[in-house]
Order: C-alpha cells, then sequence, then structure tokens
C-alpha cells in the first residue's frame, strides 16, 4: 500500500495538539482499550507457542519416539491454538465494539454540530463533500482503532516473541534471520510500487470511460450527439480510451504475476538459507543445535515477513486517518453563524407581526445584497413583495426565521429583535412555502406528520381541504398513506406544492410566507394553489413573493424590491400611476399577457345570467380596479369567470388556459 502523489502534498502535519485531539475519543472507552491490548498481548504470544512447540513435537516426540511425550505435546498446541482464537474473537468484539462507538459518537456530534450551521455554509459547500465527511472519513477515522492501532501492537509483539524464542534457540540463525528480512521486504514493496502505479493509471482510465458512457448514453446526450451528427467522433474517443484500457489492464495482470512470483520467490530463499546455515552449525559447530530449533527457526522467520510488511504501511494508513480526522476537524472548528442567545426570550404565544429597521445584508464582503431595507407588517395583514430577479425578495424573507443574520439593522418579530428570541421558537411560529417542494420518501401522511407528530386525522384532513389537495387524496386507492416517491417524484409539481402548503398549515404558524410558490407550475395547478393561497391570506399574517397579478392584489400593500432597496410601496392602482419600477413590471409582465385563442369550444358555456358575482373576500372590485387599465380589469373579470364556471363545470376544458396568466380575485356562485 502506498501513498499517491497528492496524498504526499496534502498529508497533514503531525503535531501534538491533532494527536491529543484524536485520542481524546478514545477517552469514554478507556477501560474496554485496557482490555484490548490484554487481549492482543495474549493472542499474540499464545499463537506463536503452537509454532515454538512444534521443536519439542519434532526433537522429544518424532526423534525421540516417545509417542505419550508426542501426544501430549499435540494436545497442548491445540489447547493453546483454540486458547489464543478465542482471545483473537474476544479482541475482535471488543475493538469491534470501541470502534463503531467512537464512530457513532463523531457522527452524532458532527450532524447535530452541522444542524447548528447558517444557511451560508450549506450553500457554500459541496454536498457531496459534506456526505463524504459524515460518512466515508468518519469511516475512515474509525480504521485507526479497529486497525491501526491494534495491528501495531499485535505486529510489534508477534515481532518481539519471535524474535526472544529465535535468540533464545540460537542467536546467530536469529541474526542472520533478521538479516534476511530486507532480502524479502525492499524487492516485494518494489514490486507491489510498480502494480499500485498501474493499479491507479487504470482506474483513472476506468473513470474517464465511465465519464463517456455517462455523457453519451444518456437521453440528453444521445439526444445532442444525434442532433450534431458526433458518432462517429464519440466513438472513435470510446475506442481509443478504451484500447489504452486494454493495455494497462494487461500490464496490471502481468505486474502482479510479478509481484506473487518475486514475494513467493525470495520468501523461498530465507528458510532454504536458514537450513542451510543451522545444517552446517548443527553438524560442525553446536551439537546442542536439534533439527527442531531448525524447523522452529524457520517456520518463525516465516511468521516474521507479514508484521514486517504490516508496520511498514502503517505510515500509510496512519496519513490517510490523520487526513480525515483533519477534514472532520475542519467541520467542527467552524462556529455557527446563527446561535440562540444565552438569554434568549421565549414569549406565551406569538401575534406574527414582522419589522425590519434599516438592514443590511451581503453573502460576502463583495457583494452587498440589501441595502437599508425598512418596512412593518402588522398582524393579520399582508405584503407582497415584487421586484426583478435576483433584486433580494428571497433573502429578505430567509432573514426572519434566522437562515442568516442581518449585517446591520435590525429585523424584528411581534417587537422582539429576532436574534433575542429562542431559535425554536421563532422557527415554530414561521411558515415558509418555497418554489422548490421538498418531499420525503414515504407517504402523505409521513411528510405532513414531519411537523406535527401527534396530529389527528381530523387535523390532516382540514389542512389537506384548506390546502387544495383533499379532493385529489381522497381519489387515491391508499389516501393518505399514498408513497410520494424519493424528493415526491410519483407526484405532479402542482400536487407535491400543494401538500408543502398542508403540510406548512398543520404546523399553525402566527406567520406565512409564500416564496413564489406557483411560479413553475402548469395553470391547472398555479389555479388550485392560488386558491388556497389566496384564502389563507385572509386568515395570516403572510408575505408574498409574487411574480402573478392576482398574488400582488390578493395583498394589503405591494413593496417593489430593486437592487436590494425598496423603492416603492402602496396599492397597486397607485403604483401602476407613478410610472416607476413597478409600471415596468406591470408593462412587461401583466400587461403584456394575452389570453390564448383556444377556438370554439366543443360546448356552450352556461348563460351568464344562471350565475351571480361575488366579491372575493369582501372587497369591492370597482374600488380594488380604481385607476388600472379597464382591458386588464375586464380580461381579469372575464377569465376569472370562465375559469371559475366553465372550468369547474367543466373540468378538463381547454377554457382552463384561460386562467394561466391570473390568478383567483373573485368568485361566482350558480344562481
Amino acid at each position: 500500500m502506498f501513498l499517491t502523489e497528492e496524498e504526499k502534498r496534502n498529508q497533514p502535519k503531525l503535531t501534538w495538539p491533532l494527536i491529543k485531539r484524536v485520542f481524546s475519543y478514545f477517552g469514554p472507552y478507556k477501560w474496554r482499550l485496557a482490555l484490548i491490548l490484554v487481549c492482543i498481548i495474549a493472542s499474540s504470544v499464545l499463537s506463536l507457542l503452537p509454532t515454538i512447540l512444534t521443536g519439542k513435537i519434532i526433537d522429544d516426540g518424532l526423534i525421540g519416539r516417545n509417542l505419550a511425550v508426542l501426544v501430549q505435546l499435540i494436545l497442548l498446541s491445540f489447547g493453546v491454538t483454540v486458547v489464543a482464537q478465542l482471545i483473537g474473537v474476544a479482541e475482535s468484539y471488543l475493538n469491534s465494539w470501541v470502534s463503531q462507538h467512537i464512530g457513532y459518537d463523531m457522527r452524532n456530534a458532527m450532524y447535530r454540530h452541522l444542524q447548528t450551521m447558517s444557511q451560508r455554509f450549506f450553500t457554500t459547500n459541496n454536498q457531496g463533500d459534506i456526505i463524504t465527511r459524515m460518512t466515508s472519513d468518519i469511516a475512515g477515522a474509525e480504521s485507526v482503532i479497529s486497525s491501526n492501532l491494534s495491528s501495531v501492537l499485535s505486529n510489534t509483539i508477534t515481532l518481539i516473541v519471535a524474535m526472544v524464542a529465535m535468540f533464545s534457540k540460537n542467536w546467530i540463525l536469529a541474526l542472520v534471520s533478521i538479516a534476511l528480512i530486507p532480502l524479502f521486504v525492499i524487492p516485494t514493496r518494489r514490486a507491489g510500487r510498480v502494480r499500485w502505479n498501474l493499479t491507479s493509471q487504470a482506474q483513472e482510465c476506468n473513470d474517464q470511460i465511465n465519464g463517456i458512457l455517462n455523457e453519451t448514453l444518456s437521453v440528453s446526450g444521445q439526444t445532442l450527439v444525434k442532433l450534431f451528427g458526433a458518432e462517429d467522433r464519440e466513438y472513435e474517443r470510446y475506442e481509443a480510451a478504451n484500447k489504452k484500457m486494454i493495455g494497462l489492464n494487461i500490464k496490471e495482470s502481468m505486474a502482479g504475476r510479478w509481484f506473487f512470483v518475486t514475494m513467493h520467490t525470495i520468501s523461498s530463499v530465507g528458510p532454504m538459507l536458514l537450513y542451510l546455515g543451522g545444517g552446517i552449525l548443527m553438524m560442525r559447530y553446536d551439537s546442542s543445535l536439534t533439527v527442531g530449533d531448525i524447523t522452529v527457526m524457520v517456520t518463525l522467520l516465516g511468521r516474521m515477513y507479514g508484521p514486517v510488511n504490516s508496520l511498514l504501511n502503517i505510515q500509510v494508513n496512519w496519513v490517510r486517518s490523520m487526513a480525515m480526522f483533519t477534514r472532520i476537524f475542519e467541520y467542527f472548528d467552524m462556529k455557527p453563524e446563527v446561535e440562540n442567545a444565552p438569554d434568549a426570550i421565549v414569549p406565551d404565544h406569538a401575534e406574527g407581526s414582522v419589522a425590519f429597521e434599516h438592514v443590511d445584508f451581503a453573502y460576502d464582503p463583495e457583494r452587498q445584497i440589501l441595502h437599508d431595507v425598512s418596512f412593518t407588517l402588522d398582524k393579520g395583514k399582508s405584503i407582497a413583495l415584487v421586484g426583478p430577479s435576483g433584486s433580494g425578495k428571497s433573502t429578505i424573507v430567509n432573514l426572519i426565521p434566522r437562515l442568516y443574520d442581518v449585517a446591520a439593522g435590525s429585523v424584528k418579530f411581534d417587537g422582539v429583535d429576532v436574534r433575542q428570541l429562542d431559535l425554536h421558537f421563532l422557527r415554530a411560529n414561521v411558515g415558509v412555502v418555497t418554489q422548490e417542494t421538498y418531499l420525503f420518501n414515504g407517504t402523505i401522511r409521513d411528510n405532513l406528520l414531519y411537523v406535527k407528530p401527534d396530529a389527528t386525522e381530523e387535523e390532516l384532513l382540514e389542512v389537506c381541504d384548506k390546502a387544495n389537495i383533499l379532493e385529489f387524496i381522497q381519489r387515491q386507492e391508499h389516501g393518505l398513506d399514498t408513497m410520494v416517491g424519493n424528493r415526491g417524484l410519483k407526484l405532479s409539481g402542482g400536487e407535491k406544492q400543494r401538500i408543502s402548503i398542508a403540510r406548512v398549515l398543520l404546523k399553525d404558524p402566527a406567520l406565512l410566507i409564500f416564496d413564489e410558490a406557483t411560479s413553475a407550475l402548469d395553470s391547472i395547478s398555479e389555479a388550485k394553489i392560488q386558491d388556497a393561497i389566496n384564502s389563507l391570506v385572509q386568515t395570516h399574517t403572510s408575505i408574498l413573493i409574487a411574480h402573478r397579478l392576482s398574488t400582488i392584489l390578493a395583498a394589503d400593500e405591494i413593496l417593489v424590491i430593486k437592487d436590494g432597496h425598496v423603492v416603492e410601496r402602496g396599492q397597486h392602482a397607485d403604483l401602476v400611476k407613478t410610472g416607476g419600477v413597478y409600471s415596468q413590471l406591470y408593462d412587461t409582465q401583466f400587461k403584456g399577457a394575452t389570453v390564448p385563442d383556444l377556438g370554439k369550444p366543443a360546448f356552450e358555456p352556461p348563460a351568464e345570467d344562471e350565475f351571480a358575482y361575488e366579491p372575493m373576500f369582501g372587497r369591492d372590485f370597482d374600488a380594488m380596479y380604481e385607476g388600472a387599465d379597464p382591458d386588464l380589469a375586464l380580461r381579469l373579470q372575464e377569465s376569472e369567470r370562465e375559469r371559475r364556471v366553465i372550468g369547474r363545470l367543466y373540468e378538463n376544458d381547454p377554457y382552463l388556459e384561460l386562467a394561466s396568466y391570473f390568478g383567483p380575485p373573485f368568485c361566482f356562485t350558480r344562481k
């Protein structure tokens, strides 16, 4: 095993604080570690005793022709082997138990620590890197206990016991044995390095081939290849990489074969030299040296090769383990940007009012996002945030539940600076429906209960009804227990979004935030969600980041955000007259919207006099649209009438498309 060039360049500097920090995780398990040490010593010593007893078996049993002694020595050797193996099993269990518990402690501590990090941490760090440190790096760090430490102790003790036994037999042969070890180690390690380099090159080539396959055999990749007529070019690229892979695989295979040839050839030289040297000594110089002694020496020499090789690899294992610990500690050393104040306030209840007072904010020092933003949202009222993409609308709402902290100024919730409120209380009373809906892989019920595990069936059905998703759920065979799939892939965008709204409602927050909750949906799904949002706005303190005119009109006040500044505020009719940013947005996004020509419907719609107009939310139509473009007002009224009347009576009729640009500010009921 060898370090790669990158590992050599980036290997951590081993300092006493780092080593001390690593071993601090062993503290809670020191008595079990002591027991592991005892087991390793006992197992290592006992595992060599049968080898040492082999000499007695040969000399006293076989050559001495003493059957009783032979049987006794064989039984003793067998018994020692069994005991050594049982102790080894106990050591393995204790080792695994300690290493797994240390890994368990580290994973829990890391997960808890990451939960305290602000949203900035997750937007600036690669998600794959975070998961790797949580899983692979911690698993690799466990090997310090489960493999490295026990290996060092076991192999060191084995070498010491083997050398003591060899010197007790014959010091000359013992020295010869020690001198022979480098003859085995050096060539095998050099051959191993060649094989390692070839394996690394083969892996890189394999990654290249997989990349080509991933790029060109995916649906999107194949479409691009065919559209640009690049089949031959991609084939040549794949063929070249495949041909290179063949050569590397052959070289790697032969290098592996030569590695084992070298290892076995050299490992046989040592015993031959010991037999030769031992034979000369026994026959000419040392009559006390026996055949059994020489056999023991040869066997012990073979037992020493493995521990020596293993100890030589310890540096590689240690560097890799320390590198993993260093990566883990990098995250542990990051301080949370958003923390609970030591004397955090926990009010008895929440009203839901919000106040921004001269708020500045920047994700990084080079670019400020918000500049002196101030506004107030009273209980029961609603505000629509309107502005170009990237103007800072989502940033404003992210500051309320303290996903980030302000750089200057303050954000107040019910008159208290959010930095002084208990984080759990604050976030429990702020419900956010985002554009990107995230559902867990489970049932609809599981996803709803995520925010309130003890919710009753009646509560679930009630919030589903309010979110306009109950009818869909009741049509499913398993109702609330319908599986949604990974990230909700079994549901449409509109269905996922309405479940998300129901989930937020089950939380029963004092403040509701809708962050472009309908921007990525088709007109039918949008209409159903818009119905739900418009009714909720009337009963909750709400902030709406809006891109649809119907959503804007549902709010009590409109704030226009541009380049991080609040540039305009007021009602729709007033803002349209100013000729400012809102008026420009209105001209480009709302006024310019056209109702598609769907042709003559396949049916005659009901007569208009069968229906009565009722202003939604108790608002007066003329007052709402006073000063507005009369064509727009008429189009809103007509498209809403056709969507409400025709759409609901004829569910799949193309007239639903008439509402693709506008939500439901009005409703009609049959007379």
